[in-house]
């Protein structure tokens, strides 16, 4: 049964909650784009907008008139069935929009919406607005991320914050937890909102493995570290060595060795590393370093879900062995909506929980992310099985 004042409540909630995230950024800040993972957090705002334009508004709503024609070619991101769109890369070189306008955009945007609902939801609308809402939620995460990079690889190191807690430590004694080989049902089930990637719930068989409840901290990571882990080639893959030796990589992003001391920056500015924080920011070929350092490996995706009831998560976006893949069955939606998660599955890992960033109401034990393999501006961090 669908409840009209449930979703619109939802809907305006996620748009606040957006803004909210933007509220303490100088106008500067707004257009910034330091690296192409990165995009200017105004570009965010934008583009959550017209996703919404696009797929609900322009077919469903009668008579909409657009915002601006040229809105489109600006905020798309990656759906090449919705038309042409800026590369990329060149996502911080558009000075207009002006940020103002783009608040205007999404005010204008946000009301035609409500109206629509408030007429009366069909099936297909609320679909829609549903995955729009939890497209928005997902581009919130990026939002705290890029802003953090974008202040982060500023040489004055400024604060976005004085509140937001991202060393949130797991105050619970580290164990290891026993699962029994078997035949165990992977994905989501039930009625409940999840992604297509999500879909095709299947049988796996997985052998007997032991998992650790907690994540592996700052502290560990250090010891890893000064143990000369960086400049160990037996302990990495191949394209990790490249990797790390190309780009003089020998430590998480953000950290910063002066002195004697590791500091590490944080949306509340530089500070002392947190020993018992879990360690984030970390890239797939590190975690799969440390493992090996350890003489260990990471879970799999399947493992990582069959035990997740037995320990906490969501401090951390954690690696997993797998490779993002389509489940059995797996069926991509027709038209653009087809092009969110089915063409990215190739050459990337599934990270599984979620993070410090992770909006609420957003995530779930089946939930995949996924990035390629090099990537760490998100807040990543390691789990062990052996």
């Amino acid at each position: 049964m669908i409840i009209t004042s449930e979703i619109i409540s939802f809907f305006l909630e996620t748009r606040q909650h957006t803004e909210e995230i933007c509220a303490p950024l100088e106008t500067e800040d707004y257009v910034v784009q330091p690296i192409e993972d990165v995009s200017p957090p105004k570009w965010h705002l934008g583009h959550t907008t017209w996703f919404f334009e696009e797929f609900i508004l322009k077919p469903l709503k009668p008579n909409y008139t657009l915002f601006n024609k040229d809105f489109a070619f600006v905020f798309n991101s990656y759906y090449e069935a919705a038309g042409k769109r800026v590369v990329r890369s060149n996502r911080g070189n558009l000075s207009r929009p002006t940020v103002s306008q783009i608040y205007e955009y999404r005010d204008y945007v946000t009301q035609h919406l409500v109206e629509l609902m408030e007429e009366g939801i069909t099936k297909e609308i609320y679909t829609l607005a549903e995955l729009g809402i939890h497209h928005e939620k997902q581009h919130q995460e990026l939002l705290l991320t890029d802003i953090k990079y974008i202040l982060g690889h500023n040489p004055l190191l400024p604060k976005y914050s004085e509140t937001f807690d991202e060393n949130c430590i797991e105050h619970i004694p580290e164990k290891w937890i026993a699962i029994e080989e078997g035949i165990y049902k992977i994905g989501h089930k039930g009625k409940s909102f999840c992604y297509d990637n999500e879909l095709g719930r299947h049988k796996v068989f997985v052998p007997n493995f032991e998992i650790r409840n907690t994540l592996i901290s700052n502290e560990e990571y250090l010891e890893f570290i000064n143990d000369d882990g960086y400049k160990t080639v037996s302990l990495w893959h191949a394209d990790g060595w490249n990797w790390i030796n190309e780009n003089t990589i020998n430590s998480p992003e953000y950290w910063h060795n002066v002195g004697n001391d590791w500091l590490y920056y944080t949306l509340n500015g530089l500070v002392e590393i947190d020993k018992n924080a879990p360690v984030t920011h970390i890239s797939y070929y590190e975690a799969f370093a440390f493992a090996q350092w350890k003489g260990m490996r990471l879970p799999t995706e399947f493992e990582w879900e069959i035990a997740q009831e037995k320990f906490k998560w969501g401090l951390r976006w954690e690696w997993t062995e797998s490779a993002y893949l389509p489940y059995p069955n797996y069926h991509k939606p027709e038209g653009a909506i087809g092009e969110y998660n089915g063409k990215f599955m190739v050459n990337q890992k599934v990270l599984r929980g979620g993070s410090v960033a992770t909006p609420k109401k957003h995530t779930r034990p089946t939930y995949r992310n996924f990035f390629q393999p090099h990537l760490r501006w998100q807040y990543t961090g390691i789990r062990l099985v052996k």
